[in-house]
C-alpha cells in the first residue's frame, strides 16, 4: 500500500454505486454452508484492489471453512470517518486498514483487538519480531499490539541521471552512498548545480517524514524518548531546520503538495525537470509509465558524516475489530495477509511497496531500480510518525501546515518549531 499522503493523490477510482452494492453484501457472521464470513475494507488504487481480490480468492481455496467479503471505500479522506461511524453503530467490518496518521486515534478508542498474545501463539504466522519495530509506531501502548503494518514505503531520494547530467553532476548519488561519501555538503551541491540551471532540485511532500527525516538525518532528534517534541530546543535541530527553510525559500527545493494540477511533482520529474524526488516504491510505476526508468536510481538521505542515518517510513496498518464475532476466522486472514507469503503474494511484480515484515524481500530485489536495497536498509532503521503526534486527530496536518509556512518563508524556523512545540502540548496534555 502507497504511503498516506500518496493515496489521498491517488484516491481509489471505483464507483460509489460498486462500492456500496460490496457494502451491503458484506456483514459478520456466519456464510452458507457453515462458513464463517470475515469482512474487511481498505482503500487502495485499482491495481491494488485487484491484487487484493486474488489474495481473498487464494485464501479462500485454502481456507474453504472462511469466506471473505472484501469491503472497499472509494476515498481515503472518507475512509476512516466512514470506519469511525460504523465501530460506533456496531456494524464495523471484522479486519480494517488504518492510514498511519490515524492509527493512534483508533488505538485510544479501544477499538481494536489486543494481538500480542495472538500474534506469539503457534497460529501466527507473523510473530511480532519478524517486522521491522520502527514501523509498529502507535500501534502499541506498553507491551500490546494493536495493528501491524501491511507493508512499507521508506520515504527514498529518487533521483534523475539525466537532470543531474544536465546540471553538470558528474558524481553518481547511490555511488557515494554505497562509498560512505553521500554526505549533506554532496547533496546541497548538488542541489544548488541544478538550480542554477534552471531546473528544481529536489522535491518534497508537506508531512511529518520531511520534516523529522531531515531532522534526523542531520543528527537531530524531533521527539525524545519520553516523546516529547524538543527540535525547538536542540540546537541540531534548529538549524538542520533552517537549512531545510532556506533551500524551499530560495526554490531549490520545492513543495510538491503546493504545484499546480496539470504540472504536478510526477510530472516534472518524469520530464527531467528535477533532480530529486523523495518518495517510496511505487515510484516505480510512474518512472516506467513514462518509458525510461533506467535514468532513475534511489539514495537514501545525506547526512553529514555519509554514514546511514534513520528516516521517514510510512506505512498503512491491519488491525482486527474489537467487536468480531469471528475471532480465529478474522486472526487467521490477518496473519495471512501480513506474513511473508502474503506479503509476497500481494507485492511481487506490483512495485508499489516494501514487505514490513522478514521473508519477502525478494520482491524488492528484482532488479529494478539498480540500488533497490536501499530501500531494505531504510526500511529496517527507519521510524515511523512519533505516537505523540499519530495520537491525536488533526495533529499531523496542522503541524505541517506550521511547516509550510516556514518553507514558504512566512515564519522565521524558531518561531515555527515554538508554535509546532506549544501546539503538541496543548493538544496531548504536556507533551
Amino acid at each position: 500500500m502507497s504511503r498516506v499522503d500518496s493515496t489521498v493523490r491517488r484516491a481509489l477510482a471505483i464507483t460509489a454505486a460498486a462500492a456500496l452494492a460490496l457494502s451491503m453484501a458484506a456483514c459478520s457472521g456466519s456464510g452458507g454452508g457453515g462458513s464463517k464470513t470475515v469482512v474487511w475494507s481498505t482503500w487502495g488504487t485499482p491495481e491494488e484492489l485487484t491484487r487484493y481480490k486474488e489474495f481473498d480468492t487464494q485464501f479462500m481455496k485454502e481456507h474453504p471453512d472462511i469466506k471473505v467479503v472484501l469491503q472497499p471505500v472509494a476515498d481515503y479522506s472518507d475512509y476512516h470517518t466512514k470506519l469511525l461511524a460504523q465501530l460506533a453503530s456496531g456494524t464495523a467490518p471484522d479486519v480494517f486498514y488504518i492510514g498511519d496518521d490515524k492509527i493512534g486515534q483508533f488505538v485510544n478508542s479501544k477499538a481494536l483487538m489486543p494481538l500480542t498474545s495472538l500474534m506469539n501463539s503457534s497460529a501466527s504466522k507473523t510473530k511480532p519480531e519478524d517486522f521491522a519495530q520502527g514501523l509498529f509506531g502507535a500501534t502499541k501502548k506498553g507491551d500490546e499490539i494493536y495493528a501491524a503494518p501491511n507493508d512499507s514505503n521508506p520515504d527514498a531520494l529518487w533521483y534523475d541521471k539525466e537532470a543531474l547530467k544536465k546540471a553538470g553532476v558528474t558524481e553518481d548519488p547511490a555511488t557515494l552512498a554505497a562509498e560512505g561519501k553521500w554526505t549533506t555538503e554532496a547533496f546541497l551541491d548538488m542541489n544548488a548545480k541544478l538550480h542554477d540551471a534552471g531546473l528544481t532540485g529536489s522535491m518534497f511532500w508537506n508531512y511529518w517524514s520531511t520534516h523529522y527525516s531531515w531532522i534526523s538525518s542531520q543528527g537531530g532528534t524531533a521527539f525524545d524518548s519520553s516523546g516529547k517534541f524538543v527540535a525547538n530546543t536542540d540546537p541540531t535541530s534548529v538549524k538542520a531546520m533552517d537549512v531545510l527553510a532556506k533551500n524551499f525559500q530560495d526554490g531549490t527545493f520545492v513543495v510538491a503538495d503546493t504545484l499546480p494540477e496539470g504540472a504536478g511533482a510526477d510530472s516534472v520529474f518524469v520530464t527531467h525537470k528535477a533532480g530529486f524526488f523523495v518518495q517510496g516504491r511505487y515510484t516505480i510505476g510512474t518512472v516506467k509509465a513514462a518509458g525510461d526508468p533506467e535514468n532513475y536510481d534511489v539514495a537514501p538521505w545525506p547526512t553529514p558524516s555519509g554514514k546511514p542515518a534513520p528516516t521517514g517510513v510510512a506505512v498503512s496498518y491491519l488491525a482486527i475489530n474489537a467487536k468480531t464475532k469471528n475471532k480465529d476466522a478474522a486472526f487467521e486472514f490477518w496473519t495471512n495477509f501480513l506474513s511473508a507469503q502474503g506479503q509476497t503474494f500481494r507485492l511481487k511484480g506490483g512495485g508499489n511497496a516494501v514487505p514490513s515484515i522478514a521473508g519477502a524481500d525478494s520482491v524488492v530485489l528484482d532488479g529494478y531500480p539498480a540500488h533497490a536495497q536501499t530501500l531494505l536498509d531504510m526500511r529496517d532503521i527507519g521510524f515511523e510518525d512519533n505516537a505523540t503526534e499519530a495520537s491525536v486527530p488533526g495533529l499531523s496536518s496542522d503541524i505541517s501546515d506550521k511547516m509550510l509556512a516556514l518553507y514558504q518563508g512566512k515564519a522565521s524556523t524558531k518561531e515555527t518549531l515554538d508554535e509546532v512545540a506549544k501546539m503538541i502540548a496543548s493538544k496531548t496534555g504536556g507533551k
